[in-house]
């Protein structure tokens, strides 16, 4: 058993080029099927507006709206789009570690929505899942203390049977969570400048310029994707560093799609951060893989002045029909460049195809495709790169033994017509009830949670309320790009992944927190269960 780098193998190299000497072909995939292909202008990348809210009698506030607006990701053609204070994504969330928060939630929307903390530890009765609907017109106020370690975290939606729609349309946003330990170390930290938020996600269109968003059989078991990459809400984006490092905090906002991220020229960066944090100290690598819902911060030198694209590789995640899991397929060698084509195939447990294309339940095709996420451009005069640091901070030591009990996720989803008949994607057998408490777990003890994939399909798991830390994968220690905090961990066809979690502070016998896959359409279509802390 490899790690993960090698068992979310298969990075996209083949079809689906969709950037080829910066002019990007686009395929609406809306009803009446049109085609679309831009001027191969760059636009310069959107950066979120840093909102740190206003301090009042302590009590950092942050006024957020839900609402429609319109947007243009495309030359000449408006968007219905939702934003959150603006027409679409919202802005990022600027607090500190130990302040007390209100988030002053209104809505203008005609459906009901919600806001969730993705990464935070709160109350449940603040955490934004689906038991804090927010009505249209209505408002919610929950306050909580900012207890987690600097890092990026971000908001979206987590409405029921809802999460997928109303995130495609734009109802997320990115949160810096500030702290004095981090703060202090020579890191990039000047944000827009050297510390960059790249929120990715791959949306389609249809001819009218609309977002398209389909829950067809084929949406529903593989998650909705797109072929058009926005960063940011950008299309096509470009920067100008004035920097020679420059920190990227990488949020995969897909609601889907797994990518593997890279340089063109193959170059290599630091690896400084994952989900809950900074990690212990920088890995080196030229590749990273984020699963819908991940984070991970990443610092690159540009101190030769040169051009260079930041490219996405999409990942694919479907099993083989007849067996077989994406762990079976080989990745692209760490030392090959992302042009390079074909890198060396590592040994798997079965054969398995290595061609552009699969396909899927549907009998239709699954195109491999790559993205250009950012074209960043060095200008003239630049900051001096620092000295990274060598150690970024010490975490707890993880020990198994402290653990009280193991508990066991088990998850699966069907096929075909019974899978849209609802029930299809489950946790141990069950598909999400509002009404059904899962799990109770006790406050101030430390538990194991064992997630198994018994499907064809990879699932990024995620659990609200805490940061974790990974165990193993199949009995083997997890690379050191997953020696960190986490929220939301990727498991593949056929493997056991086993994470440590800590519950403390708050209790609620009767408002759960969740735990589900993060593509958004198997969240909704129930993939997701619940628990209490008591």
């Amino acid at each position: 058993m490899t790690n993960r780098r090698s068992l979310l193998g298969g990075a996209a190299i083949g079809g689906g080029v969709l950037v080829i000497g910066g002019i990007a072909a686009r395929e609406f995939l809306g009803g009446g099927r049109s085609s679309y292909i831009s001027s191969g202008s760059v636009n310069p990348l959107q950066i979120p507006t840093l909102y740190p809210g206003k301090v009042e009698g302590g009590v950092r506030i942050f006024d957020l709206n839900l609402q429609r607006g319109t947007s243009r990701f495309l030359k000449g053609v408006d968007t219905p789009t939702i934003g959150i204070n603006q027409p679409y994504l919202g802005p990022t969330l600027e607090m500190y570690a130990g302040d007390t928060v209100r988030m002053n939630v209104s809505s203008e929307l005609s459906e009901t929505a919600t806001v969730h903390w993705h990464g935070f530890h709160l109350p449940a009765r603040a955490d934004g899942g689906p038991h804090q609907p927010i009505e249209p017109g209505g408002k919610w106020s929950p306050s909580f203390e900012v207890r987690q370690r600097a890092s990026m975290f971000w908001y979206h939606s987590h409405a029921l049977h809802r999460s997928g729609p109303q995130v495609y349309q734009g109802l997320a946003g990115a949160i810096y969570v500030r702290d004095t330990e981090s703060e202090r170390l020579d890191l990039p930290n000047d944000y827009g400048i050297d510390d960059v938020p790249l929120i990715v996600q791959d949306r389609a269109f249809n001819r009218d310029g609309s977002l398209f968003y389909s829950t067809s059989m084929r949406n529903v078991m593989m998650g909705m994707t797109g072929n058009t990459m926005l960063v940011n809400g950008t299309v096509n984006p470009v920067f100008e560093a004035r920097s020679n490092l420059l920190r990227l905090r990488l949020l995969n906002g897909s609601n889907a799609r797994f990518y593997r991220f890279a340089f063109d020229d193959g170059r290599s960066f630091a690896q400084v951060a994952s989900d809950g944090g900074l990690l212990e100290q920088p890995y080196r690598t030229n590749n990273v893989i984020l699963a819908p819902g991940e984070r991970t911060q990443i610092v690159i030198d540009l101190s030769d002045g040169s051009p260079v694209a930041f490219l996405a590789d999409s990942i694919e995640t479907m099993g083989m029909m007849g067996g077989g899991g994406m762990q079976n397929r080989g990745m692209m060698s760490g030392n090959d460049r992302m042009g390079d084509g074909m890198g060396d195939r590592r040994e798997g447990r079965g054969e398995m195809m290595d061609r552009g294309m699969r396909t899927n339940g549907e009998g239709m095709m699954n195109e491999r495709q790559r993205f250009t996420v950012l074209n960043i451009r060095p200008t003239a005069q630049r900051r001096k790169a620092i000295t990274m640091p060598t150690r970024l901070l010490s975490l707890p030591r993880v020990d198994p033994t402290d653990a009280v009990r193991t508990r066991r996720f088990v998850l699966n989803m069907g096929m075909g017509m019974s899978m849209m008949r609802g029930g299809g994607f489950t946790i141990n057998g069950q598909s999400m009830d509002m009404q059904r408490i899962d799990e109770t777990v006790k406050v101030n003890t430390t538990e194991i949670w064992q997630i198994e994939n018994a499907s064809m399909m990879a699932h990024p798991f995620h659990i609200h309320d805490v940061q974790f830390r990974v165990l193993d994968r199949n009995g083997r220690a997890p690379g050191p790009e997953e020696r960190g905090l986490k929220d939301t961990v990727t498991v593949a066809p056929r493997e056991v992944v086993r994470v440590i979690l800590r519950f403390e502070e708050y209790t609620d016998p009767d408002l759960p927190y969740m735990y589900h896959c993060h593509i958004l359409e198997h969240e909704d279509a129930g993939m997701m269960g619940q628990f209490v802390v008591v």
